[in-house]
């Protein structure tokens, strides 16, 4: 199966600026998602961005880039039409595209590969989403809201045992979509769930997950 690698890294980010390239112990973010996928069986991996600065360390990293129209640059545009713009725009044509968030650093290269063995060999998958067990303390037997002053939800105590098991998507860590099926969605119709590791899965969102992962990184 030939597999297409993206990944997108828009210039702007909120939480933390400049996110994409901020040096997570010496090394740019989006250095990690890079290396990681160029030393995959991934055929071919491309970075869109809207972002000259990104452009400049990606190509560093000696990956393809592709500049995005300012029409996908914004704080809301979603991941699907970037990946349909980048597909589009390239004569070499590819049996399904792998999405690659660059704020998930820890993701090894056995990941990707092992991901993509997974979603070969299953050929009526539609699509395949990593995915990390929910750890107990976030189940919605123990969710609880707060009105302001106090908590409500659920009263009823659970051993961890007696929880069920549930999976989330781990920030976007890896999906792979049949590029047939681009025009519609990212993971949809029959999904394959490629299990990952708790410290693999971290996803950056703000200075609390990034202060965690650098701690992870200094310590490997």
């Amino acid at each position: 199966m030939k597999i297409l690698g993206i990944i997108p890294a828009r210039g702007g980010s909120k939480g933390i600026p400049k996110k994409n390239i901020k040096l997570l112990n010496g090394k740019p973010l989006i250095a990690y998602t890079i290396e990681a996928a160029l030393n995959s069986n991934l055929n071919r991996v491309i970075v869109s961005t809207d972002c000259e600065e990104i452009a400049i360390i990606s190509k560093e990293y000696g990956v393809e880039v592709m500049m995005r129209p300012s029409r996908l640059s914004e704080d809301k545009t979603p991941t699907l039409p970037v990946l349909q713009d980048v597909v589009a725009k390239l004569d070499d044509e590819f049996d399904a595209v792998m999405t690659l968030q660059p704020t998930s650093p820890l993701r090894k290269i056995e990941d990707i590969n092992n991901s993509i063995e997974t979603f070969s060999r299953d050929k009526k998958a539609d699509s395949l989403v990593s995915v990390v067990e929910t750890p107990h303390n976030y189940m919605p037997e123990k969710s609880m809201s707060f009105d302001g002053n106090y908590l409500s939800g659920n009263n009823k105590i659970k051993r961890r045992q007696d929880v069920s098991t549930i999976y989330s998507r781990n920030g976007a860590a890896i999906y792979i979509t049949k590029t047939e099926k681009l025009h519609k969605y990212i993971f949809g119709e029959k999904i394959l769930p490629y299990f990952m590791k708790k410290i693999n899965s971290f996803d950056i969102d703000d200075m609390e997950d990034w202060e965690i992962v650098s701690k992870i990184v200094k310590g490997s």
